[in-house]
């Protein structure tokens, strides 16, 4: 999937720096190189989503929430907020693109996301407080922070795409927009030797 959407999106980065003379922000900063939850969610993967996420429900219920329940657990509930929202706007996303009523496998793969890396960030914290810097090595926090998400996502995410056989729809598009440039290449070449 992260191949497939840096194709599409580098593509389209390539097309607006050609057409416009734009200079689109990367969306993904090596997302398989990430070592832990917190890495991937807030550094590696989707760029643009985050930022708009931190700080349109991060930022906003995090600040309601210290004041209600102080620093410690205003954290705990942004995390979960922000997790929430991107769950449901996923599920809104395979509604629109199916049909379907959701079955809310990917809001629990959102929700599992959320409670997994405010534990995290929660056990990180705890073990500075105490004096202890140690740390696992990237050379195996990288492969269970990515075996993570991809156990995951196969076991939540990926079966919404199954649901409504996105990948015989999108094969059916790409041909009827190949049909479409064809005839207009067509039709723009018949007009200018006319």
């Amino acid at each position: 999937m992260y191949f497939t959407l840096e194709i599409l999106l580098a593509t389209g980065a390539a097309l607006a720096r050609f057409l416009l003379g734009l200079e689109l922000e990367p969306q993904f900063n090596d997302p398989y190189l990430s070592t832990s939850l917190q890495d991937f969610w807030g550094r590696r993967w989707n760029l643009m989503v985050t930022g708009i996420l931190r700080s349109t429900v991060y930022v906003p219920v995090r600040c309601i929430c210290t004041l209600i329940f102080g620093r410690k657990w205003s954290l705990v509930f942004a995390l979960l907020a922000t997790f929430a929202v991107s769950g449901l706007m996923h599920e809104l996303m395979f509604y629109y693109m199916s049909l379907m009523w959701p079955n809310w496998e990917v809001m629990w793969f959102f929700a599992l996301h959320g409670i997994c890396l405010a534990v995290e960030i929660s056990l990180k914290k705890a073990l500075l407080s105490t004096g202890c810097k140690w740390r696992l090595h990237p050379l195996g926090s990288g492969p269970l922070t990515i075996g993570f998400v991809v156990v995951t996502g196969f076991w939540l995410f990926f079966p919404a795409f199954g649901r409504f056989d996105a990948d015989v729809r999108a094969n059916e598009e790409i041909v009827e927009f190949a049909g479409f440039v064809k005839g207009v290449v067509r039709n723009t070449w018949v007009s200018f030797r006319g």
